[in-house]
């Protein structure tokens, strides 16, 4: 949460506007844009994607505000696991994938994608099964509670699951869903973009629990939610800069109990990035503040309409985190 919001103008004068090419596609993009606010505190990342409206992106917002103007929390560790991230590549890809991950003792693998069908999927997961011991899947709400009880059956045909991550789109369907399957349901979109995110809970829909600092509005709030929530954590990046990694795995380390490998190994999907991403060791990656590299921030500026256009959605959103 944040303690007091800086003025609009002192924001936009230390907005840096990146467009960061990606190695492949995901979420249907190819170039990632951020905004990065170069701030008192450090550096704070505001990446809501183009297609939420300020209602939405506003949380963004504050978690770089947060970032850039406030103090970072006490840590209890200063290493994080990181899981594998397998867009939804076809089977003979993961391979390539993978190596970007090394280290890595679990994998999450992207299923339910529009276009393809189930028997991709559990090619392309049991292709990961094949160098990975420990595999989770995420649907993002793709699956109606049918399709998620008979996905669950394919998937495990071949080795378990770690969990099925938001295999149905509503609370009530997770809540279905996890009296008909074996395999442990995570929540993600639930959590993140319900007005009450602690719903999931109360209805026993979930058995682990999904958490973003970006969408939730930062470290502090994510933190808040966590300890309201009774079930293990998994800290997930939502396509973040390397900015918006280290308050990842910030959020990760500020935790008391951390048992699952967390998904904020994502910096290898940028061919550029405004600063060095460090590649796993032994599937752990370091806890620490990250600072742009002046001369990346300027070879990677975003175009002048889209830079407005970044300052257009600031202005919107700043006035809802103020109301």
């Amino acid at each position: 949460m944040i303690d007091s919001v800086p003025a609009l103008d002192d924001v936009l004068d230390r907005l840096h506007v990146v467009a960061l090419p990606m190695r492949v596609r995901f979420r249907g993009i190819t170039i990632r844009e951020v905004a990065l606010i170069d701030g008192p505190a450090g550096w704070g990342e505001f990446g809501a994607f183009p297609e939420y409206e300020p209602p939405e992106a506003a949380a963004w917002l504050a978690a770089g505000i947060e970032a850039a103007y406030q103090p970072a929390p006490s840590v209890y560790r200063d290493l994080i696991p990181i899981n594998a991230t397998v867009p939804a590549v076809s089977a003979a890809q993961v391979p390539g994938v993978l190596a970007r991950f090394p280290g890595a003792r679990t994998a999450k693998v992207k299923v339910a994608e529009p276009g393809q069908t189930l028997a991709d999927d559990v090619a392309r997961v049991n292709a990961v099964r094949a160098q990975i011991p420990v595999v989770r899947v995420d649907a993002n709400g793709g699956w109606t509670v049918a399709e998620a009880a008979a996905a669950a059956k394919a998937l495990t045909a071949d080795g378990p699951l770690e969990y099925l991550e938001q295999p149905c789109g509503t609370v009530e369907e997770l809540a279905e869903l996890r009296g008909l399957v074996d395999v442990p349901i995570a929540a993600d979109e639930s959590i993140r973009k319900a007005t009450d995110p602690l719903r999931v809970v109360r209805a026993g829909a979930a058995d682990v629990a999904v958490l973003k600092v970006a969408p939730l509005g930062g470290v502090s709030r994510m933190l808040d939610i966590a300890a309201q929530i009774d079930m293990p954590i998994v800290v997930s990046s939502a396509l973040d800069s390397a900015v918006g990694l280290a308050r990842g795995l910030l959020a990760a380390a500020a935790l008391p109990e951390l048992r699952h490998a967390c998904g904020l190994g994502t910096g290898g999907f940028f061919v550029e990035d405004v600063a060095d991403v460090p590649a796993p060791v032994d599937g752990y990656l370091p806890v620490g503040p990250v600072a742009p590299d002046p001369a990346r921030l300027s070879a990677l500026a975003a175009s002048a309409p889209r830079r407005q256009w970044w300052i257009d959605r600031v202005r919107a959103c700043h006035a809802l985190i103020l109301e």
